[in-house]
């Protein structure tokens, strides 16, 4: 998936009220950026940090810019804009690139199910297939990639809500995408969301099945890459 507009880097100055960042750019001009990101961005969101933002010309956009990427000092990216997974995974599912979830005839995003809740990914062939996705940024150890990075009841509910339909007699998957370059394992940070990871135990044992994967990031784009190793 390529960014729709050359990205451009910049500083953060500080990252507040969750989604706005101010920015230096290396022209000098301050802007302030939308950070689409609700999580806390543990790691992700010092002052001084290296970052890459995306520009539009949107009249309807108050905010002229966006942050996409974290580039950190060894080289390596991480993705902190939580709507590109969904985007890059569409393109891989189409394409019918993603180990594990190749045999089926459609695609369908954003579909509603549960208890006003939408499926990430229905896919629909021999039979349905829910896929929830979760973009996951966080890293506190070297090469683990975890998730989440703060207390999310709706991440829970999307648990439960994915066990249901194992019950109903479709098939379900929690795919974790990791947009981390600097990652090759993944656990759930069960410390930071106790709740969520006895939700993640119960839906493993009601049959959900877990996929995670990691991506190549770069300023030109994000793509679905090979399979991590998962600990959970």
């Amino acid at each position: 998936m390529e960014f729709p507009s050359p990205l451009i880097p910049a500083t953060l100055v500080r990252r507040y009220k969750r989604f706005l960042a101010d920015c230096l750019l290396t022209d000098g001009r301050e802007v302030t950026a939308h950070c689409a990101n609700p999580g806390s961005m543990m790691g992700l969101a010092e002052p001084g940090a290296k970052i890459w933002l995306e520009p539009n010309d949107d009249p309807k956009k108050k905010l002229k810019f966006g942050w996409r990427l974290v580039e950190h000092a060894d080289g390596h990216f991480t993705g902190v804009d939580t709507s590109v997974p969904n985007r890059a995974l569409k393109a891989a599912l189409e394409a019918r690139a993603v180990p594990g979830l190749g045999d089926y005839d459609t695609v369908r995003a954003e579909v509603k199910y549960g208890e006003k809740s939408r499926i990430d990914f229905l896919l629909e062939g021999d039979g349905l297939t829910y896929v929830e996705v979760k973009s996951v940024t966080l890293s506190r150890q070297p090469g683990l990639a975890e998730f989440p990075d703060s207390v999310t009841a709706r991440g829970t509910k999307h648990l439960g809500e994915l066990a249901k339909m194992v019950g109903e007699g479709h098939r379900a998957v929690m795919l974790y995408l990791v947009q981390r370059t600097d990652c090759d394992r993944f656990d759930l940070a069960r410390d930071i969301d106790p709740a969520y990871g006895q939700a993640f135990d119960a839906a493993r044992a009601a049959g959900v099945e877990v996929i995670v994967l990691g991506t190549t990031i770069s300023p030109s784009g994000v793509d679905v890459a090979a399979p991590l190793a998962s600990l959970a």
